[in-house]
Order: C-alpha cells, then structure tokens, then sequence
C-alpha cells in the first residue's frame, strides 16, 4: 500500500521537473547562444556553419573591436552612472511617497494610487515629445540629467512596490519607537527602513534594471556619442545594409555583466523583497 500511494507522488515530481528543466532550457538557451556567437568570426555567423555550437576558428575579435574601437566601456561607465543615479534619486522620493501612503489617512488616497498606477501605464511615446521640449528649454540635453527623465518609468512602480512593504511593517514597532521617544524622522530611518529592507532593495535593482535597460528616451534625449548609453551603443552596431551580429553579441555578454553580479549580489533580497510585500500583518 505504500508503494502504491507513493508512486503517483513520485510521477508528478517527475513531471514537475521535466518542465522546470525544459523551462530553464528554453529560458538560458538565447543567453547561451549570444555567449557562443559572440567568439565566432562573422564568416561562422551566416550560412551553413551558423548552427555550429563550437566554432571551428573561435576569436576575441568581436571583443576587441567593441572594447577598443566603438568604446563600448565609455557607454557602460555613462550607463553605470544614469542607472545608479536614477536608483538612488527614485528609491529616496518613492520611500517618502509611499511611507506617507501606508501609514497616513487623507482625502483622495485612492484616487492618488490610481493615479500613480495610470502614469505606469502610458506608452513612452506620449511622454517623450513633453519631456525633450522640457529638456531643451532648460539646455540639458546631452547629460547625464537624463536620470530625472527616467523616474517618469520606474517611480510608480518603485512607489507601489514600497507601499506594499511598509504596509507589512506592524504599528507596533512604530509606536514603541515613539515611546521610546524616537522622532518621526528617527522612526523611518531607523526603524522602518531597516525592517523593510528586503522591498528597498527589491525596489532599487528593480529600477536599476529598468534604467540599464531604457532606449526610447536614451536616443531621444542624449545624442551626444558622449554620454550615449549602453543599448543606444549596442543599437549603433550596424550600418544602412548591415548589421554586426559578432559585436552585438559581445557587447551584450559585457553589459550583462554588471547585471548579473548586482542580482547575484542582491538576490536573497530580491527574494525576501518579493515574498514579504505579499503579506500584510
């Protein structure tokens, strides 16, 4: 009898990790792809030899062109620079925003919410002619200003992410602290901030990465070869009637990597962020 009750538990962990399996196969085979290209001459790309997985001549040519010549780095270090910025400036005014949603009763709170939620949802196209007249009449095109222009896509879900969290901190670790004769000021940062960690920092590579990853107002507002950002570069890769696919793919396994190691880093925030804003107490 046990066996027997056992052995349809046994099939379906099995199944449960045949797909778990094909899903991850399916989800690294493009980074797995980009990865291999990236060390194969362009006479390798195209053809017959293109479903080649080892290439016959593997180069660092690709590499060396993108590092060397088309500068590459200079675009991540601008990236680095817009992304940090616009996580630094987002996670501090959406903490504000969102501490005062979570814990204070005034009029229109819901309206404001779906307000907030509304601006998330506008396409970038309907933003981005307001946001360039803006940026000209004031002369910052073509800097590094572009890190305010970027908060109009990663503030309202920065701040429903924070309100989440905040809302999972108990009252009654507030109260003590004010009992304790903590100011209002003393609570938050010490108090509420560090118990809701875990959503800070799930809030901060959450735009980070979507600041790393932004082209529309990238190539709209900084023109400048300068102050270009990592996929304005990546998209300059290519001429009227071809595209180098070779440097494509080695500039993008050099620009993930900055990802990668801030999620590797993060990630048991990332986890705990995820998993604790889910659950009001």
């Amino acid at each position: 009898m046990k066996t027997h009750s056992q052995k349809p538990f046994y099939i379906s962990n099995v199944i449960v990790a045949i797909m778990v399996v094909a899903f991850m196969i399916i989800s690294l085979f493009p980074f797995f792809w980009i990865l291999i290209t990236s060390f194969k001459p362009s006479s390798e790309i195209f053809g017959t030899t293109a479903f080649q997985v080892i290439s016959k001549d593997p180069t660092w040519e690709n590499y060396f062109v993108v590092i060397f010549d088309k500068n590459i780095i200079k675009s991540v270090f601008n990236s680095l620079i817009v992304a940090g910025s616009t996580t630094i400036y987002v996670v501090i005014i959406a903490s504000l925003s969102a501490y005062i949603i979570a814990r204070f009763t005034f009029t229109g709170k819901s309206l404001l919410m779906g307000i907030v939620l509304s601006v998330s949802m506008f396409p970038q196209m309907i933003v981005v002619g307001p946001i360039f007249n803006m940026f000209y009449k004031l002369g910052i095109l073509n800097s590094y200003f572009l890190a305010l222009a970027y908060s109009t896509i990663t503030f309202p879900t920065a701040v429903w992410i924070m309100v989440a969290h905040f809302k999972s901190v108990p009252l009654s670790i507030e109260e003590a602290a004010r009992i304790d004769g903590c100011s209002p000021w003393q609570t938050l940062w010490k108090i509420v901030f560090p118990v809701a960690s875990s959503g800070v920092a799930t809030t901060a590579i959450m735009t980070f990465i979507a600041a790393w990853n932004e082209y529309l107002l990238a190539i709209t507002l900084n023109v400048n070869k300068e102050y270009q950002t990592v996929p304005v570069a990546i998209n300059a890769l290519r001429t009227q009637y071809s595209v180098f696919w070779g440097q494509i793919t080695a500039a993008t396994v050099l620009v993930v990597i900055p990802t990668i190691i801030i999620v590797l880093l993060f990630q048991k925030k990332i986890v705990g962020g995820i998993s604790n804003g889910a659950v009001k107490e």
